[in-house]
């Protein structure tokens, strides 16, 4: 992928919609995007991340900075608003926002990005890279708790790095998970079945991601055998919770932000039970990437993912948004007068 150089101007700020992310974006770009983004803030090669919660009625804005110092400095700040019942009172996303993207150098806006797509497929594109490490090679069977877009993105993202032959769809309006079931077996040529038991299909799985906006946790520790990998997604919120604090106590721990977590991650609950602590933790994920952390080191461990989302993520899919849509003269391009 081409950089531009510190001294050029591009006299212009470029506006990409969702549909010109999706034509320029796959999940395999964003799992190496993501992947290098980890590797990168384990040399120190970035700026923060840092990140703002800010609650509103029937949801809350989330915003999320942060920067990459490569061949040039590249800064982003993406400002989310997470509203669940979006879809069902107005017939809009859940989660839709924007991307500011910077010159780290100068401070020039490069671009204003719709963030829906971005943070759909730099979230899967996180557990991918962190199922590299920390599922066993021979995972074959997994259970995918949540069947909205995150659902699609995770087990895509999934099966990019992991030979599964059977997926378990659970979900608690079970003819939408019967509608994921159909469509991603479409897509993915794999045996993908509606679940109505939750506790049974993770059982019998080596992989469970939760991806649902769940207050209480859902996942339970008796649920979950040996040698499994388990992916959180969907805590990003104090308010949130998805697994079992039980399961924090004797499995591997790997966080994508370690601050992030313990404050509004699965961790966090976790960490106020008293069933883990913070020196508990064995890695962030960036030291895992690096080299600095093994990964998964016996076939019977559980290893357990806790993703709040980093902004790291979305710098990294956003600058090569950016670049792309540049080389082939996608977006608006608007003028602001600098």
């Amino acid at each position: 992928m081409n950089n531009f150089s510190h001294d050029r101007k591009p006299g212009d700020t470029l506006i990409l919609a969702r549909r010109d992310v999706v034509a320029l974006l796959t999940i395999d770009d964003c799992i190496t995007a993501v992947e290098d983004a980890f590797r990168h803030h384990a040399e120190g090669r970035t700026l923060g991340p840092g990140v703002l919660g800010v609650p509103a009625t029937d949801g809350g804005f989330h915003i999320k900075a942060a920067g990459l110092r490569l061949d040039r400095t590249w800064f982003a700040v993406k400002c989310n608003g997470n509203f669940f019942r979006n879809a069902a009172r107005f017939g809009m996303p859940n989660i839709q926002g924007l991307i500011l993207l910077c010159d780290g150098d100068n401070g020039y806006p490069l671009a204003v990005i719709d963030s829906i797509e971005i943070t759909i497929l730099r979230t899967g594109a996180a557990t991918a890279v962190a199922a590299r490490r920390l599922a066993r090679p021979d995972a074959r069977v997994a259970t995918l708790c949540g069947c909205g877009n995150q659902g699609r993105v995770q087990l895509r993202a999934l099966a990019r790095v992991l030979a599964l032959q059977t997926v378990h769809a659970f979900d608690l309006d079970h003819p939408r998970a019967e509608r994921y079931a159909a469509e991603m077996t479409a897509q993915l040529g794999l045996r993908v079945e509606a679940a109505r038991d939750m506790s049974a299909a993770a059982r019998a799985s080596d992989v469970v991601i939760t991806c649902t906006p769940a207050r209480s946790f859902l996942l339970r520790r008796e649920d979950v055998r040996p040698g499994t990998f388990v992916a959180a997604v969907g805590a990003d919120s104090e308010d949130k919770q998805e697994l079992d604090p039980a399961l924090f106590a004797g499995s591997t721990v790997v966080v994508d932000s370690l601050d992030q977590c313990a404050s509004f991650g699965d961790l966090h609950h976790a960490l106020k039970s008293g069933l883990a602590t913070r020196e508990g933790v064995h890695a962030e994920l960036a030291e895992v990437v690096a080299g600095r952390k093994p990964g998964r080191t016996s076939s019977e461990e559980i290893t357990l993912f806790d993703s709040t989302g980093v902004a790291l993520e979305d710098v990294a899919a956003a600058m090569m948004v950016y670049q792309r849509a540049r080389e082939r003269g996608a977006g608006t391009r608007l003028d602001f007068g600098h």
